[in-house]
């Protein structure tokens, strides 16, 4: 243990995706292990660690105004910014007075001693390296997740699509995986915790290869061997990964949720290739098409940008119309934001504010229409729920969960049935 971490107060803000929320927990763990007391960001802490995300120049804005107000809220505090914006916004960080160590991505593992050195001496080692130069899989394990009854396992980093919007390839690196048996091991451990399910997730999910050649389905059929694991969910797929002999093997599978993200970001073949997507729209309705073939109504979600440089009106209706045939449970809709050193960057035909709006708004009545009717096709069944919580609002209790295809669930229950059954399935219906 650690004497120069031993009893240091150590806050953490994560921004960004699930894969940000897992090297958090991990980095908590390997604090806590060091001596440390992980505290709230709003108390007064020695050391601010924040995980940044730059997917978006929304996101970067946002990590740099938590930067500063980890400095101010904690004006003596050691403030770490680590994560995505650190590689893609080295340089701006380098000159923040607010930030006091920059620690790149695949250093995160190494957060104990980095804090260690720096309180020991103030002497700041180098903590950056050229991620898109490295083949090395930063191995890291969760401890003790955030949520008590679902953990994510991160197995992959990086990506080597570069589609043209997107910075993460040059945040994250190239593609890279966590051998299985770790992967494994890391599960059982879970599992002992009491964490009954578990949500495989990487930065391409799809890509995941180890050193033996072990891919996504062989993870996933080991996976669900394990004791005490009673639902697998998997993180954002690419469309190439839905194939007859995937989904012939996992369909057999109870613990694998019939609930998949499957990544589109347009509709429209025009805007598709201009994004550097190697799908058709007709190939990704084929995909959908097999989902419902193995599954009974399984819940698909998707992502969708709007306003894409060059996105006309006519691009943007063959879009519109090609979802609303899709009919999918979900979309999470983002208007299209700049990303500095992407090709989308320097394209012509930038779509105004206004119209990125205008379209957002649509997309965004269309999913709340699929949405309700697509959860209300599970009207009148039992559905198996793995409570995460409870409440009471205004002297009634209710148990809070979702169901396999992460259908949200609400039920009112009397106080002694909420208390006794967080982190067990309860069949409600719907």
């Amino acid at each position: 243990m650690s004497t120069a971490l031993y009893g240091k107060k150590i806050a953490i803000y994560t921004l960004g995706c699930k894969v940000n929320q897992y090297e958090s927990d991990s980095m908590e763990g390997l604090l806590k292990n060091s001596g440390c007391e992980i505290v709230s960001f709003d108390d007064y802490a020695d050391a601010v660690i924040i995980n940044t995300c730059s997917v978006t120049n929304i996101a970067e804005r946002k990590s740099r105004q938590i930067i500063h107000r980890a400095k101010k809220k904690n004006p003596d505090a050691v403030i770490a910014a680590c994560g995505c914006y650190v590689q893609s916004g080295k340089e701006d960080l380098e000159k923040d007075n607010s930030v006091d160590i920059i620690i790149g991505n695949n250093r995160k593992k190494d957060i104990a001693r980095i804090l260690e050195e720096y309180f020991s001496d103030n002497q700041i080692s180098d903590n950056y390296i050229d991620i898109n130069a490295t083949s090395e899989y930063e191995s890291m394990t969760v401890y003790k997740p955030t949520e008590h009854t679902r953990a994510y396992v991160k197995v992959q980093d990086g990506c080597n699509n570069f589609c043209t919007y997107c910075i993460i390839p040059y945040a994250r690196g190239r593609v890279r995986s966590k051998a299985l048996p770790d992967v494994l091991d890391e599960i059982k451990g879970l599992a002992q915790k009491g964490i009954r399910e578990v949500v495989i997730t990487g930065i391409n999910l799809p890509s995941y290869k180890d050193e033996e050649g072990n891919t996504l389905l062989e993870l996933l059929l080991a996976a669900v061997k394990i004791d005490g694991i009673e639902r697998i969910r998997m993180g954002s797929l690419e469309p190439r990964i839905i194939t007859e002999e995937f989904l012939d093997a996992i369909s057999k599978e109870e613990k694998i949720c019939p609930h998949f993200h499957l990544s589109l970001q347009s509709a429209c073949d025009a805007t598709l290739k201009r994004m550097n997507r190697r799908y058709t729209i007709e190939e990704y309705m084929e995909k959908c098409d097999l989902l419902r073939k193995y599954y009974v109504n399984p819940a698909i979600t998707t992502d969708i940008i709007v306003g894409f440089p060059g996105e006309t009106d006519e691009e943007f209706a063959t879009t519109y119309d090609n979802l609303e045939m899709l009919n999918l449970y979900e979309m999470h809709i983002f208007k299209y934001s700049k990303r500095k050193g992407t090709p989308a960057a320097t394209m012509p035909e930038q779509v105004d504010d206004a119209m990125k709006e205008e379209r957002s708004n649509r997309l965004l009545d269309m999913t709340t229409r699929h949405k309700e009717a697509y959860e209300a096709l599970f009207i009148g069944q039992k559905l198996n729920v793995l409570v995460e919580e409870y409440v009471c609002e205004d002297g009634r209790y209710y148990i809070k969960g979702h169901t396999e295809r992460y259908i949200y669930i609400k039920k009112e229950f009397d106080e002694e049935f909420c208390k006794n059954h967080i982190n067990e399935f309860v069949e409600v219906n719907m």
